[in-house]
């Protein structure tokens, strides 16, 4: 079963996708999206179409204390228009610390500051969605 991880932030998009046993994540893509969510969504649908994604993980930004603020509240409206517009149920992950922890990687690989500007966002993405796996994996 093939996976997309979704990290949505005020601009763009990062994806990633599991490998078609739903084992191990990938950075993908990123999108800019300019807070265009109609087109964001189709194009969204698109990737998922073509790689046949049966899951959503969208990325739940939430604050140290565990509330919810105006980012997690965009979450969630983000997650009904993917559900409705893409008709796949949308799985929300605690996405705290993945910026920094996907930046921190980068940085420890040597990775130049304009490329991980590029591909801090999938990486991410990619956090997000491998901890899904695996909490999934330790479920079954």
């Amino acid at each position: 079963m093939r996976y997309i991880g979704l990290d949505l932030g005020s601009r763009t998009l990062g994806i990633s996708l599991s490998d078609p046993s739903g084992l191990i994540a990938s950075s993908f893509t990123i999108i800019r999206h300019n807070e265009e969510y109609e087109r964001l969504i189709e194009e969204v649908k698109k990737i998922i179409d073509e790689k046949n994604v049966e899951k959503i993980v969208l990325g739940l930004p939430k604050n140290m204390n565990g509330s919810i603020g105006p980012k997690g509240e965009l979450s969630f409206k983000f997650k009904d228009m993917l559900e409705k517009g893409i008709g796949l149920e949308v799985f929300l992950e605690d996405e705290r610390l993945t910026t920094v922890q996907a930046t921190n990687l980068l940085i420890k690989n040597d990775t130049s500051r304009k490329k991980r500007k590029k591909v801090v966002d999938s990486m991410a993405a990619t956090i997000i969605l491998q901890s899904f796996l695996d909490k999934n994996k330790k479920e079954n």
